[in-house]
């Protein structure tokens, strides 16, 4: 036997030894040992995506079914709404495909006040994120929303000039306005909104009571009207001092005629006629009321007449608004003779008091037109006019020949002026009874002629502001009001585009203006109530 048979084994057979190398070579072998690892990681980052997918979804839900239950509780909370906070809930969830959702909400509601909460706290079924092993999700909102009117401070600012006669427009106004009131009171808790009505023509009038609260010079011993020529700068302020000089307007006509004198047509002197600054209660300012009776009575009482100062009503409606013109407020509040309701003693509210809205309507049916005034050098002081009432004769002075005229009597020129108790008229008092036209035509011109009558005793007596310089007076006291946080609203009724212009200039945003015909005045007040009574989300 041969050695090399001797030592062979069964190991050491060729065939063996290659399924021996084969295996070593596979124990040697290191690709799939990651192989458990990867799975592992596979899974996790599936559940982690489907845990982010259902997230997602859910976020998805949980907004929309926040902005829907936002939008639901404020139409349930509109005191003009009609249906049940409950069905007007559950109404608006259906329709978003979020009915399953519904929770009966928590209302409160009281005069003045409307208050509707809901809360949704759920669960929201997941789908990829049960591989993780997790169940569903809760989802969770909440919104809660009230109409409420605490402190509310409004300035009506109301034309009554002359073209308010036209068209029925001063009828129409005065429905929507009153609509206006009744609305606002039937929706306030009483003593918390304020109503100040300012009708403007040519002037503003102010009642006796409120205008001693204000420095302002009076020519003469008589006040026979109540109005102010304020400065430009005035204008640039929702304020109004109580201290600084004010130039008070005097009682004069530009427009009477020439033919008649109301100190000498009536048995007693009359003031004349159609004044740039009425002596009419009905047309002064009435401030700070909450009686709807009152203020509609007033409303109703209202005449049109004179010229259109859109800027001068503006002005007196933000100054009531306005915290300076509290101790003006505040005098007319107390007393045994007040005039304004103890209820608004402490107003207007500071611009800071967030319970407070000042909200200014500002209506006209035209555009800022001339308003007139006394020149400087006709305002205090006496005439060279004299009048002997026993037989209502005028005699005037001549200072170049130191002579008298006598009107109406068959000797003209005199050393004296005429009659047994002649008295020599102030500026004050002549122009309160006797136009201006009737002045230089009747007094003057016998003796001056025409021409030079005319010049010296009508155009050279008063003076105007243009419609431009209104224009502009008007946008600045509008700003001023904006610029303090003020509401304004304006209404152009049957308004051509000059005073639309301004008005859509002044307003608080082009939702704040309108501009409407007719009957349409109502539709404007009745919008104007609405958005007063806003919706406040409070959570």
């Amino acid at each position: 036997m041969s050695k090399h048979h001797k030592n062979s084994t069964a190991l050491s057979n060729p065939l063996m030894l290659r399924c021996l190398n084969k295996a070593k070579g596979f124990l040697r072998e290191e690709d799939g040992v990651l192989a458990k690892p990867m799975i592992i990681t596979l899974l996790i980052m599936l559940a982690a995506g489907g845990l982010g997918v259902d997230l997602m979804r859910m976020e998805r839900d949980r907004t929309t079914l926040q902005y829907t239950l936002d939008r639901a509780v404020l139409a349930a909370a509109d005191m003009d709404q009609l249906q049940e906070p409950e069905a007007v809930v559950l109404d608006y969830l259906a329709k978003a495909g979020l009915g399953e959702y519904y929770s009966d909400p928590e209302v409160q509601e009281t005069l003045g006040y409307k208050s509707v909460e809901t809360t949704v706290n759920a669960t929201f079924p997941v789908h990829l994120a049960q591989f993780a092993g997790l169940g569903d999700l809760p989802i969770y909102a909440h919104s809660r929303a009230e109409e409420s009117i605490d402190g509310v401070e409004i300035s009506m600012v109301l034309d009554v000039s002359g073209s308010m006669r036209s068209n029925s427009r001063l009828t129409n106004l005065k429905i929507a306005a009153k609509e206006f009131i009744d609305t606002m009171e039937a929706n306030t808790t009483d003593g918390k909104m304020s109503i100040s009505i300012v009708p403007y023509a040519t002037q503003v009038s102010v009642p006796e009571d409120l205008y001693n609260q204000y420095n302002i010079s009076t020519p003469g011993s008589t006040t026979y009207s109540r109005c102010v020529n304020f400065s430009a700068a005035d204008f640039q302020s929702a304020s109004l001092s109580q201290t600084e000089e004010l130039e008070g307007t005097m009682h004069f006509t530009p427009w009477d005629s020439t033919s008649y004198d109301n100190r000498t047509r009536y048995s007693s002197p009359r003031l004349v006629s159609t004044p740039v600054c009425e002596d009419d209660p009905t047309r002064e300012i009435l401030p700070y009321q909450k009686d709807a009776t009152v203020l509609k009575n007033y409303i109703d009482s209202f005449w049109g007449g004179g010229n259109t100062s859109i800027d001068i009503g503006m002005k007196w409606g933000t100054t009531l608004l306005d915290p300076s013109a509290r101790p003006a407020i505040n005098a007319l509040a107390t007393g045994s003779d007040a005039s304004v309701p103890s209820d608004f003693s402490a107003r207007p509210s500071d611009y800071t008091d967030t319970d407070t809205v000042k909200v200014i309507v500002l209506m006209t049916d035209g555009q800022n037109t001339s308003q007139y005034y006394v020149e400087s050098d006709h305002r205090e002081g006496d005439s060279e006019v004299w009048y002997d009432a026993s037989t209502k004769r005028y005699s005037t002075y001549n200072p170049s020949n130191g002579k008298y005229y006598w009107h109406d009597v068959s000797s003209y020129w005199k050393d004296e002026p005429y009659g047994d108790n002649p008295q020599r008229l102030s500026y004050s008092d002549l122009f309160a009874f006797t136009s201006l036209k009737y002045l230089y035509y009747n007094l003057y011109r016998d003796w001056m002629g025409t021409s030079s009558a005319r010049n010296a005793w009508y155009y050279g007596v008063y003076d105007y502001y243009s419609n431009s310089t209104k224009n502009a007076r008007t946008r600045s006291i509008c700003q001023a009001a904006k610029d303090q946080g003020i509401i304004v609203y304006t209404i152009g009724f049957e308004a051509p585009s000059d005073g639309v212009s301004v008005l859509q200039d002044c307003a608080s945003s082009p939702a704040h203006f309108f501009d409407v015909e007719g009957l349409e005045i109502a539709d404007a007040f009745s919008s104007i109530a609405t958005s007063i009574r806003q919706l406040r989300l409070t959570q």
